[in-house]
């Protein structure tokens, strides 16, 4: 077996997060790390959404990395998404960049470590639900104590010389606007509209887009600003400045109204908003809800922006090794989406993300991974073993 069959092999078994049954593509896990010799475990949970762990983790390293994809329509595909083709090298299929692939080198870099007749210092995490809240996947294995605060490599995508450090934070909010019913023919003279009170609102939200934000420590200024360089290039956005320094919002899903002559007595809005350093979630919060007086806004998931420092141990061992096997300067960088890294960061570990993808495919049509890529992170991840092993 090759890397790029390993990858291929995860990518053929589907974990779409909805619904998220991972029992499947665990079960391959756990017979991949029993024939290694590790003691591994499932935390099994409703629906069949299973997790694969370490049942005595150490707490010196941990690999972690989640086995849901996203849905994809076969529509526009050049080979089946769920496939896993190996195709001009590189590997086909939904979750080859999101994280199959990266799950898939960190396996391997632990089968190449073991073969070598080394112990392997790591932990390891696969989890089930990054995709949608963590609530089954690594949240639900903190709650259980099943893992030990310590050095973390969560193997998301990134750029190859630029491990993530950091995220921004991130406030998902559901409102529901009500208004006053009246005769649609009389609008806007009589009845208020729910409808139009949620168009209000969306219009302070993209005045409140506008702001820019900025950190206090000098440090991550430079970083953010470094990451706006190297994250445009890679999506060839002129916006990556904004994108991580202001509150970037997404409508995802709004309905509302009875009916057309109606004025509409409620219109209810699911609101995602990433927000960066420097902006105070509480703040935001209390300024958000003064701006809706006839909103009940609840908040269904919020966390701030976290990082590691990026003088950290494992920040520095993990820059000196990309160098090693790329030959090129590497720099950390932040990023504006989020993952299971900040609930990590929130219960004591060291967080960095790094992992093989072509992070342009993201969630896209023709997701693929580069099986040099695959290998270049194996390398790094194997050497990273080495370091936390003592040699």
């Amino acid at each position: 077996m090759h890397i790029a069959d390993l990858c291929a092999d995860l990518v053929r078994i589907r974990s779409e997060n909805p619904p998220g049954d991972t029992r499947e593509i665990i079960e391959y896990i756990q017979c991949f790390t029993d024939d290694l010799g590790l003691n591994t475990g499932v935390v099994r949970c409703e629906g069949g959404r299973h997790n694969l762990v370490s049942k005595t983790p150490g707490g010196r390293l941990l690999f972690c990395g989640h086995v849901d994809v996203v849905p994809a329509l076969p529509d526009g595909w050049t080979y089946d998404p769920w496939g896993g083709e190996i195709s001009d090298g590189r590997v086909w299929g939904r979750g080859a960049t999101d994280m199959k692939g990266g799950c898939a080198s960190l396996l391997w870099a632990c089968r190449k470590f073991i073969d070598s007749g080394r112990e392997l210092p790591a932990d390891l995490a696969f989890v089930c639900d990054e995709e949608t809240s963590g609530t089954y996947g690594i949240q639900r294995l903190l709650a259980q104590k099943c893992l030990v605060p310590c050095d973390t490599i969560v193997a998301e995508p990134t750029p190859a010389l630029s491990p993530n450090v950091g995220q921004k934070g991130l406030m998902r909010l559901c409102c529901m606007f009500r208004g006053e019913p009246a005769h649609g023919s009389l609008y806007p003279a009589r009845g208020v509209s729910a409808v139009m009170e949620a168009f209000s609102f969306l219009e302070y939200i993209k005045v409140l887009h506008t702001r820019e934000y900025l950190p206090g420590e000098p440090s991550l200024a430079g970083i953010i600003r470094e990451s706006s360089e190297i994250l445009g290039e890679i999506f060839g956005m002129e916006e990556t400045r904004t994108v991580l320094t202001h509150v970037m919002f997404n409508p995802g899903k709004i309905e509302g109204g009875e009916k057309a002559n109606i004025v509409a007595q409620q219109c209810s809005l699911e609101l995602d908003l990433r927000v960066p350093w420097g902006c105070s979630l509480p703040d935001l919060l209390d300024e958000i809800r003064s701006h809706a007086p006839r909103a009940e806004i609840s908040v269904t998931n919020m966390s701030d922006p976290s990082i590691t420092p990026p003088d950290s141990p494992l920040v520095t061992r993990l820059l000196e090794e990309i160098v090693k096997v790329h030959h090129q300067p590497s720099r950390p960088i932040v990023q504006w989406a989020a993952s299971d890294a900040r609930y990590l960061r929130h219960e004591g570990f060291s967080v960095v993300e790094y992992g093989p993808g072509e992070i342009r495919t993201l969630h896209a049509i023709d997701e693929h991974v580069t099986i040099e890529s695959l290998e270049n992170a194996a390398k790094v991840y194997e050497a990273m073993l080495g370091r936390y092993a003592g040699e």
